[in-house]
């Protein structure tokens, strides 16, 4: 088993960029022990607040914000960072050559029953000559990415992350606290039998994906010809991760429930470093109806739908969509 630096190296990555991904992981595994300390960290539960998104900040939502947020400020390598719990795009070094985007803690309805959670992160170069209290700067497509990736807290804390060049993953070697590479090239089998999908919202969904879930649950006996079973995390990490492993379908469309918001989860956090990781396995990412790395964002908090996941499988969705 390798570790980390040398297979960037290998990739040719560029070493400010090395020394950036490592910092990152050094944030990660901290979240890491706060999160395996559960209760005893006395981290659990919800705080008073509200999010930019609406949504009430877990403690532990705001514990990981800030260790990320200060280890990559003082890398010194970021021109700037966005956040899921920030409202603005914070400013770092002038200099600094990349800019970072990222959700600290993803599923935090999972903190408090011990289930699965996790970071995710994507890195963009700066635009030249952008003052780094310039928001702007982050409204890249997500074909502009160098690198994305998420760190999954679960049984076993693991990394998955692409630069460009396929997918590895690695797992942290709690003895000596670093990440050994174990898996070379993640591969997304092409078919599937299992979904994921929040069936609880299926009464507010666009007629093209209640056709095409009916179609699913009908089983044998539906147009389909074959048996699908349904999993669903409740956290992207975890159920992208189980894609990233096994093949199958991940989904959070368009809906109705909330006229205002359409969508649930955010292009630059959240869709778009998952559709890197995604798309360099072999898999597809799509909104239902455009590629959402070609998307060009028009606000640091942008939500779209998301389809991703065993490429025939999503192009299977994608024909009920047209």
């Amino acid at each position: 088993m390798r570790r980390l630096t040398p297979v960037l190296r290998e990739d040719g990555v560029d070493l400010d960029l090395i020394s950036l991904i490592r910092t990152i992981l050094a944030a990660c595994k901290e979240i890491s022990f706060r999160v395996s300390q559960g209760a005893l960290a006395g981290v659990l539960g919800s705080t008073l607040d509200e999010n930019i998104q609406g949504e009430t900040q877990k403690q532990l939502d705001v514990v990981s914000n800030e260790l990320f947020k200060d280890i990559t400020l003082e890398s010194g390598f970021c021109r700037a960072i966005m956040s899921e719990e920030e409202e603005f795009s914070v400013p770092g070094n002038p200099e600094g050559e990349y800019l970072v985007a990222f959700d600290p803690l993803d599923g935090s309805s999972n903190i408090d029953i011990n289930s699965l959670i996790g970071t995710i992160f994507s890195i963009m170069k700066a635009p030249v000559g952008a003052a780094p209290d310039d928001q702007d700067m982050f409204l890249q497509p997500g074909t502009q990415q160098v690198c994305a990736g998420y760190v999954l807290y679960g049984p076993s804390t693991m990394l998955c992350m692409t630069t460009g060049k396929g997918v590895r993953m690695f797992t942290l070697d709690k003895t000596h606290g670093g990440f050994l590479l174990t898996e070379d090239k993640v591969s997304i089998p092409p078919a599937t039998k299992e979904f994921a999908i929040n069936m609880s919202n299926q009464r507010f969904w666009e007629t093209p994906m209640q056709r095409y879930i009916d179609d699913l649950i009908k089983g044998e006996e539906g147009k389909r010809e074959k048996r699908f079973n349904m999993r669903w995390i409740a956290a992207m990490v975890g159920d992208v991760h189980r894609l990233l492993c096994r093949g199958g379908i991940f989904m959070y469309p368009t809906d109705t429930k909330n006229q205002k918001q359409p969508f649930k989860l955010r292009l630059l956090y959240e869709a778009n470093p998952m559709s890197f990781l995604v798309e360099q396995a072999g898999g597809v990412s799509s909104t239902g109806y455009e590629r959402i790395m070609s998307m060009t964002p028009n606000n640091i908090h942008q939500r779209v739908a998301v389809v991703m996941g065993s490429k025939d499988e999503v192009e299977t969705c994608l024909d009920y969509h047209k």
